[in-house]
């Protein structure tokens, strides 16, 4: 059983190598994209979904790999996560943040030292990612065990599509976000607002969960119609 020493460690590495993927494709892709925004969106995606999955796989043994201050609390409000590990989570979390953003930055010879000014502000961004993070927790809740790291990952690249924010759907990629001032930046004065809309979707999936019962995790009863429906 991991440690609480490599719980925090998994997650702050963790969250560091979420933040370098999804800063550091979005600067490669606006890079080659030719000033073609859907191009430099998909090439983004395509990396998030990849790193994500992958990311879940390595540290989901180690620290459940939550990467998400959202996540951790709705994990420790349900006994999931002991009540004694929320902050630290958070904490290591938000760090891995600021150090994925930076780690983004050295690999592409940019400044480390950053603002984003990239403004994302308004009812549309903010519905947006309470829907985004409403059904990652429904997913992320509902998963079968074996199927999270797929699942959450596909989630997440088909919300960069179908949420006005892109969906973001984490606190502390935004926190970590506004270091940045790159194709996936956030300027600071927006976080607040995403942040709020965050927490709010993520008791919203919480509650979609509860309304839908537990989960089937049997497979379901064969067809009564073995030769196909009358």
């Amino acid at each position: 059983m991991s440690s609480v020493r490599h719980k925090l460690l998994g997650e702050l590495i963790g969250t560091a190598l979420l933040l370098a993927v999804v800063i550091g494709s979005g600067i490669m892709a606006e890079k080659l994209s030719g000033g073609n925004v859907a191009v430099a969106l998909l090439a983004n995606t395509l990396a998030t979904v990849g790193g994500l999955y992958i990311l879940i796989e390595v540290f989901g043994p180690v620290s459940g790999a939550h990467f998400n201050p959202a996540v951790s609390s709705v994990m420790a409000w349900r006994g999931n996560l002991p009540r004694a590990l929320w902050l630290p989570y958070v904490a290591a979390q938000l760090l891995g943040a600021l150090l994925g953003a930076w780690l983004a930055h050295s690999m592409f010879d940019l400044s480390i030292l950053q603002w984003s000014g990239k403004v994302r502000s308004g009812a549309g961004q903010w519905i947006a990612e309470a829907v985004a993070t409403a059904g990652l927790l429904l997913v992320i809740l509902r998963a079968p065990p074996t199927r999270v790291a797929p699942m959450v990952a596909a989630y997440i690249g088909a919300a960069y599509w179908f949420t006005a924010s892109t969906s973001f759907a984490n606190p502390a990629a935004a926190f970590g976000r506004m270091f940045s001032d790159t194709f996936a930046g956030i300027a600071p004065a927006s976080v607040p607002g995403f942040v709020l809309a965050e927490l709010a979707g993520a008791a919203m999936g919480v509650m979609l969960h509860g309304l839908l019962g537990a989960p089937l995790r049997a497979p379901l009863p064969e067809s009564p119609y073995p030769d196909g429906p009358p």
